[in-house]
């Protein structure tokens, strides 16, 4: 059976210890892992593995010797609890084993939990999950972690934040890795020990990191600062290093964002960035009325990058709405 990303995302906090398996994939290999690792720890408790509660087979191996998995699923532990074998990188090569598997599933077996990759609908792994009446399938997107997501996690770490930090946090998943999202979450939470206060927007910026490239921080200073002059030579040094198109709109629209916030709520905090006076001043010059637009620019672009019938070298597109924020940039304000 297929899983909504909201119906997964419930089911990940909540399994039934009663079915015969799930498929968590997607062509992200870290956000898989990580919704893999919420499974299995709400599933199995955190000392399946010391337990031996867990088995893991890589692919390749079950592949070599397509047994293991049924051993693991019908073998009995030494300790009590619910048990699962786990198989990673799954693909079609090993989708005769994973079918038969399933076919021999009973209750009282370990659950079958598989991870995949960007799986296709004419996948025969995939479409056996789908179909299945007792297994779930859970496709998991690239999208950033939503507002309740975040609100889940802070519950797990044991952090309220107030509105503005929630409100930066949001922003910040928008703009780095979920690996990264999560590592922040955990610095957070030694950081807030035996501190009562809520999470404030002070203890991001205190351990949320910088920009992930300094080099992507000269382009967006650049268009900040409305050197339009300036756009074509940094944008030829970003292509060479291979930086995506999709990267400079989503971390140009963190920075309008920071300097929005700014504009909208003179005094707030800065996070995340490595000159704070900088950006105030940038966030000055602007003024919340053309930031506005701004982000309008920037979110226009990045539905035009995604869209499917998009043909211009997405660079080119991104370069080009670049110049025109810096043009709007170098007006005055009225």
């Amino acid at each position: 059976m297929k899983l909504s990303p909201r119906d997964a995302n419930a089911y990940f906090k909540k399994p039934d210890r009663d079915k015969t398996g799930l498929l968590i994939f997607g062509s992200d290999a870290m956000r898989v892992a990580l919704k893999r690792q919420e499974f299995l720890k709400a599933l199995l408790g955190p000392q399946a593995e010391e337990e031996m509660r867990l088995t893991r087979i890589p692919a390749a191996e079950l592949r070599r010797e397509p047994a293991m998995l049924l051993d693991a699923i019908k073998a009995i532990g030494f300790f009590p609890g619910p048990r699962a074998a786990f198989v990673e990188d799954a693909n079609d090569n090993i989708a005769k084993i994973l079918l038969d598997t399933l076919k021999d599933w009973q209750q009282g077996d370990a659950q079958i939990v598989v991870t995949g990759g960007d799986l296709k609908k004419t996948s025969k792994v995939r479409k056996a999950f789908e179909a299945h009446p007792n297994a779930y399938a859970a496709a998991i997107y690239d999208n950033p972690p939503d507002r309740g997501e975040i609100e889940r996690m802070l519950a797990d770490a044991k952090l309220t934040p107030d509105n503005d930090a929630m409100a930066s946090l949001v922003d910040l998943a928008r703009a780095i890795d979920p690996g990264d999202f999560r590592q922040t979450l955990e610095k957070l939470s030694l950081y807030k020990l035996n501190d009562s206060s809520p999470l404030g927007a002070d203890d991001i910026a205190a351990c949320a990191p910088t920009s992930t490239e300094a080099d992507v921080d000269d382009i967006l200073h650049v268009v900040a600062e409305a050197r339009a002059r300036d756009i074509g030579p940094v944008m030829s040094k970003l292509q060479a290093q291979g930086v995506t198109a999709v990267t400079l709109t989503i971390m140009a629209t963190r920075h309008f964002r920071t300097l929005y916030r700014i504009a909208a709520n003179p005094g707030a905090p800065v996070y995340g960035v490595r000159d704070r006076d900088r950006v105030t001043r940038q966030s000055n010059s602007w003024g919340a009325a053309k930031l506005e637009t701004a982000l309008g620019v920037l979110t226009d672009t990045d539905l035009t990058l995604r869209s499917a019938g998009q043909n211009a070298p997405a660079i080119a597109l991104v370069e080009r709405a670049f110049i025109r924020l810096a043009m709007l940039g170098a007006q005055k304000n009225r």
